[in-house]
Order: C-alpha cells, then sequence, then structure tokens
C-alpha cells in the first residue's frame, strides 16, 4: 500500500477504536435500547474473596460486608487464602460470624484456581465476586441483584468508583476510568458488556462455568462465558464499590500490564475470539477489546507514515507536527507528574502510558509471566483496556 493509503487506515482505525466504537454504542442504547425488567428481590448470596496475604485490609473488608443491608440469613462468605505468607489466617480464624467459610489453600496458585476450588461447593443462587480492597456502599448488593429478576439476565457488574484525584497518575487513571464506564454503561443498555469488574459483580450460580487455573482475568473469561450461552450481562450503575486511584507509577504499570497479558492469554486459549461471528458479542470485542491491543502498532504506522508524507506538502508537515507535539505533551506530563494538572497533558500522558503497556502487556505474555499469581497490594484489575 501507499503511505497515504498507510496513513488513512491507520488513521480511521484509531479513531473508531477511541472514539468511533463509543459514539456506536451510545447511538445504539439511544436508538435500540434493550430494557431491563428490574426489580427488588432477595435470593440467597454466596459472596466470595480470593485473598493474599490480606491481613491489612480483611478485617475491614469482612466488616463491610457484614454491614451490607441484607437480610444475613440469606448471605454467606466465602474467604479464600492463596497461599498466604501474613496473618490472613489468623484474621479469618478471629472472625467468629458462623456465615463465614474459611478456604486456606497453603500453596500459592493464582485466584481462578482458587475459585475453580470454591465454586463447585456453593449453594446459593446468586454467587457475588468481589475484591479485598473496595469498599461496598450499604446497598450495593441490593442494586446489584435488581437486573438479575429479568430472567434474561446472567451476570451483572456493579460501578467501580475512585475518589477524586485531579493531578498526576492517580488523576490520569480516574479519567480513563471514567470513559470507559461511559461505555460500559451504553454496552449494557444496548444487550451486553464485554467485562465486569472485578471488584463487585454477580452471577446466576446455574450459569457460572468450571473455572481454570491459571487464568489472569477472570472477570473477563466468565462473562464472556455466561454471554456465550445467550444470557445478558449488563451494568448497574447504582452498585457501587469505591476505591482510590494509585499514586505510585510503578505498581500502576504492573497492574495494567498484568490486565493486557490477560487480554493476550484470552485469545491464546480460544483464538475463535478473534472471529466477530464466533461469539455473541464478538463484534463488542473487537470494538472495545482486540482493537485495543492493535493501537499502539496503529499508532507506529500513522507515524511512519506521515513521516514519509512530510516532506511533499505542507499539509503532511502540519501533520507531523501536530503528532510530534502531542508525543512532546505526553512526555513532558510521563516525565514531570506535576504538569499532570493540566488536562490536555493529563490526556496525552494517560493515553500514551495506556498503549505502551499494551505493547509491555505482550512482551510479558510472550514470555510467560506467571501474571495470574497476583498481589493484594495492586489496585483492582476493573480498569481494563
Amino acid at each position: 500500500m501507499s503511505p497515504r493509503l498507510w496513513f488513512a487506515v491507520s488513521f480511521l482505525a484509531l479513531a473508531y477504536t477511541f472514539v468511533g466504537y463509543a459514539v456506536a454504542m451510545w447511538l445504539r442504547a439511544r436508538l435500540t435500547p434493550r430494557a431491563i425488567d428490574a426489580a427488588a428481590i432477595e435470593p440467597d448470596v454466596d459472596i466470595v474473596l480470593v485473598v493474599h496475604n490480606a491481613a491489612a485490609d480483611l478485617a475491614a473488608k469482612l466488616d463491610n460486608l457484614r454491614a451490607l443491608d441484607y437480610p444475613p440469613e440469606r448471605l454467606r462468605f466465602h474467604v479464600a487464602s492463596d497461599g498466604s505468607e501474613d496473618l490472613t489466617a489468623t484474621v479469618l480464624h478471629d472472625c467468629d460470624d458462623p456465615r463465614l467459610q474459611r478456604y486456606v489453600f497453603p500453596i500459592r496458585r493464582g485466584k481462578s484456581a482458587c475459585l475453580g476450588d470454591v465454586v463447585p461447593q456453593l449453594r446459593a443462587e446468586v454467587v457475588v465476586f468481589v475484591d479485598v480492597r473496595q469498599r461496598l456502599e450499604p446497598d450495593a448488593l441490593r442494586a446489584l441483584l435488581r437486573p438479575l429478576a429479568d430472567p434474561a439476565v446472567g451476570a451483572v457488574s456493579g460501578e467501580l468508583m475512585f475518589e477524586r484525584e485531579e493531578g498526576g497518575i492517580a488523576g490520569g487513571v480516574d479519567f480513563y476510568w471514567r470513559y470507559e464506564k461511559q461505555i460500559r454503561r451504553a454496552e449494557s443498555e444496548s444487550g451486553s458488556v464485554v467485562g465486569v469488574s472485578g471488584a463487585l459483580y454477580a452471577a446466576r450460580r446455574a450459569l457460572l462455568p468450571p473455572i481454570p487455573p491459571g487464568l489472569i482475568l477472570d472477570d473477563l473469561w466468565i462473562p464472556l462465558r455466561i454471554a456465550r450461552g445467550g444470557a445478558r450481562v449488563v451494568f448497574a450503575a447504582d452498585a457501587r464499590a469505591w476505591d482510590r486511584p494509585s499514586r505510585d507509577a510503578a505498581l500502576e504499570a504492573g497492574r495494567k500490564r498484568r490486565t493486557l497479558a490477560g487480554n493476550f492469554q484470552l485469545i491464546a486459549r480460544e483464538p475463535a475470539l478473534l472471529l466477530p461471528w464466533a461469539h455473541p458479542l464478538g463484534w463488542r470485542l473487537w470494538g472495545h477489546k482486540w482493537l485495543r491491543l492493535l493501537a499502539p502498532w496503529l499508532m507506529l504506522i500513522l507515524f511512519a507514515s506521515n513521516l514519509v508524507l512530510a516532506p511533499t506538502s505542507p499539509k503532511w508537515a502540519l501533520l507531523l507536527l501536530a503528532q510530534l507535539a502531542f508525543y512532546a505533551a505526553a512526555l513532558a506530563g510521563i516525565a514531570r507528574p506535576a504538569l499532570l494538572r493540566h488536562l490536555p497533558l493529563r490526556i496525552a500522558a494517560t493515553f500514551v502510558r495506556m498503549n505502551g503497556y499494551a505493547v509491555l502487556g505482550l512482551v510479558d505474555f510472550l514470555r510467560g509471566r506467571q501474571t495470574h499469581l497476583w498481589s493484594v497490594t495492586r489496585p483492582s484489575d476493573t480498569v481494563s483496556p
């Protein structure tokens, strides 16, 4: 192809990835909405939590779960310690709530391996999955269950809320997550979301598949399996879990790399997901997930083709200068976090960071790093690309 065609194709693909898909989902939600027949329900619920070295956070999390506004006799808690080396087992032992079921696994195997052992033992109609860091609002469980009154709904994602941060890496994460939630809301209103928030989501136990060990993104793999069976996976914006964005750039980078490595792992495990017609959410997967994995390479093609075209006319030279200015703004924000208080620099830096993590996530996956062995010190995996 000619440099002009390379430029046009990469530009249009990037525009669709980060703007066009969001607009398409918004239009579909407005023009052909799919209503949810939500209602207040009180089924038996099993809440599942897997932790590793979580002694510092676990007691507060258990208190938070026990404070949920829900009939106590209909609620049980299942906490699995994944090879913890701290006092996690002691915290579990010290909790005298008779509704608490403890699973202390001596060897660290990863979250999905623990879920694979625990979930088959559950008996409640609904299973709710949570993470240890986030604080649930008292009415979060009731809000999460309301969409399940509709028999067409198989799983429901809660909403991860970040305490507002205006600057630094935390501000960039908060900005990106607000953008991401608008897309999920439109996906839900028009059909199904392609992933859920690992901090808070519910599923009908009868629809849960066997969970294999070694998964990085169980909160993507599980809802995709449920949707494959024909059930809807929806978003409940009033079921809120609260977290604080990471202020540590290294922790944020590691978490993002792990999440993106999980996307590559899912493709490697189920290559048919690359075929848009092979899954009920196939086209949405491309718009929301797979094109984002290609975005760094599309950005490289866009820049290289513009570089070739720049000497041919002032128009192409101005476009190259615009690209250079954008990347300069991003690098300035990354190098000097104090500059991230300015919105344009924050947007540019976040965009470049996220796409850089997509490359590093691929490297991690190809190197076979054990990214399924997560740590409690990380923020929620839910700020996913």
